[in-house]
C-alpha cells in the first residue's frame, strides 16, 4: 500500500534541510515557493546550472517536496502545480541520467506553467548518504560521477514501480483530473516509453533522444508516442528506422521528429546561456511540440491507441541497438 509524506507550512525549511519526515494528509503544503533557497542549493549544486536554480527562484508557482511509498522503499518527488482555477493533467517526468539536478527541476516548474501538474521523482532515492538521492550523491565528489554510476545499479523492475507509484499519487491528488502523461529525457526517454509498455492508462508518452524498448514490448503500448531527436545524435538517431518499423507492425502511434543541428541532450542545452543556436531552436521547437500534443492528448475523453505510426520532419541513420550513454543492460 502507497502511503505519503507530505510537508507542513512553518515547519517546510527545517523539515527539508533537516531531513525531518513529517507525516500528514491532504494538507496542501508551502514547499519550496515559501523558501528563500531550497536544501540542495543552500548547501550547493552543480555549478553549472545556477542558470537553472536562478530561474526557479523566480517562478511564483507553488513547489513542493513530497515522499511517496511503497514496498517499504521512500522516492522523493519534486513537484510542481500550475496556476489554473479547473483541475489539470498530471505530467511524470522521468530524469536525465544525471538525476534530480536543477535543470529537471526547471524543467518541471516550466511544463506547470503550461497549466499541468508536473512530478518529477528522484528514482536514486535511497542511495546517497542518510537516504538521500541526487544531490547527496554529487556532493560526494562535487561531480556527476556518483549519479551516473548510481543510475547504472537502478533494476528496471525497480523504476517501472516507482513511477507507478508515483503515477497513481498523482492521479488522486484532490487537483488532478485523471488524465495522465510521462515524459522522458536521455536515459529518462528510453524509461519514458518503456513506461508505456506497463501503463495503459496513459493519455501520451514523450520520449527525448532515449532508445526504444524491444520490438515484443510494443504490443503492451496504448498511449501515442512522440519522440525528440537531435541530428548530431547518431547513436540515438540510429535506432529511429527500426523503431518505426516494429511501431507500425504492432499498429502503434508513433511519431519521430529530429531537430537540425541539434546534439544529444538539446533540452537542457538549449537553455543554458552558452548554447548554440541549433540547440536554442530545438529546445523552444521541441518544449512547444510537446506541450501541443500534451494539450490535444488531455483535453478529450478519447484516447489514441492502436493507429499507424508515421515519421514527421525525421533524419536518421541505419538502425542500430544502443543503449542511452551506452549503458548495456540498462533497459
Amino acid at each position: 500500500m502507497m502511503r505519503l509524506t507530505r510537508f507542513f507550512p512553518s515547519l517546510v525549511a527545517l523539515a527539508i534541510c533537516a531531513g525531518t519526515t513529517i507525516q500528514g494528509s491532504a494538507a496542501q503544503a508551502q514547499g519550496c515557493a515559501g523558501v528563500p533557497k531550497s536544501c540542495a542549493e543552500q548547501a550547493g549544486g552543480d555549478p553549472s546550472q545556477g542558470w537553472a536554480r536562478a530561474a526557479l527562484d523566480k517562478s511564483p508557482r507553488h513547489r513542493e517536496y513530497v515522499t511517496v511509498e511503497h514496498d517499504g522503499r521512500k522516492i522523493n518527488v519534486f513537484v510542481v502545480y500550475p496556476e489554473v482555477s479547473k483541475k489539470a493533467p498530471v505530467v511524470v517526468l522521468i530524469h536525465e541520467i544525471f538525476g534530480l539536478s536543477d535543470w529537471m527541476k526547471l524543467q518541471t516548474d516550466e511544463l506547470a506553467a503550461k497549466g499541468y501538474i508536473a512530478m518529477t521523482p528522484d528514482l536514486l532515492s535511497g542511495l546517497g548518504a542518510d537516504g538521500g538521492g541526487t544531490h547527496e550523491l554529487f556532493m560526494t565528489t562535487g561531480t556527476n560521477d556518483p549519479v551516473t554510476k548510481a543510475i547504472q545499479t537502478l533494476a528496471p523492475a525497480q523504476v517501472v514501480a516507482d513511477l507507478n507509484a508515483v503515477a497513481d499519487y498523482g492521479k488522486k491528488l484532490p487537483s488532478a483530473n485523471g488524465k495522465l502523461a510521462v515524459a522522458g529525457f536521455c536515459w529518462g526517454g528510453g524509461k519514458s516509453i518503456d513506461f508505456a509498455t506497463h501503463r495503459a492508462d496513459l493519455s501520451a508518452a514523450f520520449v527525448f533522444y532515449g532508445p526504444p524498448p524491444p520490438a515484443a514490448a510494443m504490443s503492451a503500448i496504448t498511449a501515442p508516442v512522440y519522440g525528440f531527436y537531435a541530428e548530431n545524435d547518431a547513436r540515438i538517431g540510429a535506432t529511429i528506422p527500426q523503431a518505426t518499423t516494429d511501431m507500425k507492425a504492432a499498429g502503434k502511434f508513433y511519431e519521430p521528429v529530429t531537430y537540425a543541428g541539434a546534439g544529444h541532450g538539446f533540452m537542457r542545452a538549449g537553455q543554458a546561456p552558452d548554447t548554440s543556436a541549433e540547440n536554442k531552436a530545438a529546445w523552444e521547437q521541441g518544449f512547444a511540440r510537446m506541450v501541443k500534443e500534451l494539450d490535444k492528448a488531455t483535453s478529450g475523453t478519447k484516447k489514441v491507441s492502436a493507429v499507424s505510426s508515421r515519421k514527421k520532419n525525421a533524419m536518421v541513420a541505419a538502425a542500430a541497438a544502443v543503449q542511452c550513454h551506452d549503458m548495456a543492460g540498462m533497459e
